[in-house]
């Protein structure tokens, strides 16, 4: 009967096994109920260990007797924990969920929670996500190592700018701007300034021939500003190999050079003669040269040079090698050329020359000048040669632009406002004046406002004794 017992309760087992595994609907607390009820008591345990079974069924029945074993123990530790929490809450203080897995306290809680460890917080409690370190923690200065790279014995690490070579393309590039802004404001500083942040490197040279080669092209005052600035790079951002290496590679491209500029060998020789004159390249330059040069133009460069270094030895500088700067010269000294310009016109005759002259000056805004000594020359003169030659002159500027219409104003009203004073010296200055405005007005050299508004000398009519007092009529 006992081993009828558990043969039925063996397959009723087996029956609520396979219900489960297909269903997968049944609790744990209904099959821990079914077993415990299949093998209620412990003398029924013990009927079925001293009956007839297999070893299977012995194995089988040993394995379910210890699994049941710790269901139990684990309902008893859970019950434990449970008073604990019951406890905990009554004594008022903080309880964990008991339905959280591992009875953690807190969703927020650093320890650890594989069970291992001394329970206390990961990484001292700096660790965790956006936490640079513990409270309160002050990080000190780091040490140098030697072992590093980059480590520097000295303890101080420089970080320097490096700035790339240029090369030839784009050292044309940029030093063109450069000396271009620079014939507008005259700055040397400026210039050097900007040199010093390029790295030229060993084409430092070409700044110099360059900045020649530009000013050939331009005007005397352009030269003059070269020739200032070559002077003041000297020593400074230029060495005097750096200017000799220079001049002797522009001696070597002066066929080139004169295609564009017809006069480059006496302009290159003035350069040349100006440059040892400031000290910029060193007097035996021109001695490097002698019975060495075959081209015939370099030669007449240097030739250029030595004559004029001969006629100037006593003179340090050579400030009026390009003649007449514009308006940095002097009103003096530019009223002194213009009286000369006319004066040799007035001799040769060549309209050319004096307009060449005259542009020379690049004085636009004094124009008023010439026009005012041209007028004074005219009333001071004898003859009327003088006043058609003048007419002729201003009537040439006046087509040209050369002088233009406030100019021309201004320079006859200046001969208005002091004709009174001029009459003085020149008794017949009204008569003269007349004349010489009616030709020009004629020529189209003046407007008729202009014309209209020169000062006339009133006729006076004098009694003489034989009239009896009469005026006469």
């Amino acid at each position: 009967m006992c081993f009828k017992e558990v043969s039925s309760a063996h397959q009723g087992c087996i029956y609520l096994n396979k219900n489960t595994e297909k269903n997968s609907v049944f609790s744990l607390e209904q099959k821990q109920h079914e077993e415990d009820r299949s093998y209620g008591s412990e003398d029924l345990n013990e009927l079925e260990v001293n009956g007839n079974w297999t070893p299977q069924e012995k194995a089988l029945h040993e394995a379910r007797l210890k699994a049941k074993a710790k269901r139990r123990l684990r309902k008893s530790s859970s019950r434990d924990s449970t008073r604990e929490s019951l406890s905990d809450s009554v004594s008022g203080e903080p309880t964990a969920d008991p339905h959280s897995p591992k009875g953690k306290t807190a969703v927020n809680d650093r320890k650890s929670r594989t069970g291992k460890g001394r329970g206390l917080p990961k990484k001292g409690g700096a660790g965790g996500k956006g936490v640079w370190g513990a409270a309160g923690m002050v990080y000190e200065v780091e040490e140098l190592d030697a072992n590093d790279p980059n480590y520097d014995e000295s303890g101080d690490t420089v970080y320097a700018t490096v700035v790339p070579e240029l090369d030839e393309r784009e050292l044309e590039k940029t030093i063109n701007p450069i000396v271009q802004e620079y014939f507008e404001h005259g700055d040397t500083k400026e210039v050097e300034m900007l040199l010093k942040e390029l790295n030229l490197g060993h084409h430092k040279y070409e700044f110099s021939s360059l900045a020649v080669s530009l000013s050939l092209e331009g005007k005397a005052s352009h030269r003059e500003l070269t020739s200032r600035l070559l002077s003041d790079l000297s020593g400074k951002v230029l060495s005097e190999s750096d200017m000799s290496r220079a001049f002797d590679k522009m001696l070597k491209e002066l066929p080139d050079l004169i295609l564009d500029t017809p006069e480059a060998p006496q302009m290159l020789g003035q350069f040349i003669a100006r440059a040892i004159a400031d000290h910029a390249i060193p007097m035996s330059f021109l001695d490097c040269y002698k019975g060495k040069v075959d081209c015939d133009h370099a030669r007449a460069a240097l030739d250029r040079a030595s004559v004029l270094l001969s006629m100037k030895r006593e003179i340090m500088r050579l400030d009026n090698v390009w003649g007449v700067g514009g308006g940095q010269r002097p009103v003096k000294h530019l009223i002194k050329e213009m009286n000369l310009l006319l004066k040799e016109y007035l001799v040769s005759g060549v309209l050319s020359e004096a307009e060449r002259c005259l542009r020379d000056l690049e004085v636009p805004h004094f124009h008023h000048e010439l026009v005012y000594e041209a007028v004074v020359m005219v009333l001071e003169s004898t003859g009327d040669a003088a006043l058609q030659m003048m007419v002729k002159l201003l009537k040439i500027f006046w087509k040209t632009g050369l002088i233009t219409l406030d100019q021309m104003n201004r320079g006859f009203q200046r001969v208005y406002d002091e004709l009174p004073e001029i009459s003085l010296d020149v008794p017949h200055a009204h008569s003269i004046m007349e004349t010489f405005v009616d030709l020009c007005y004629q020529e189209q050299v003046i407007t008729k406002q202009l014309r209209d508004s020169c000062p006339t000398r009133g006729r006076k009519r004098f009694v003489s004794e034989g009239d009896g007092g009469l005026v006469k009529s």
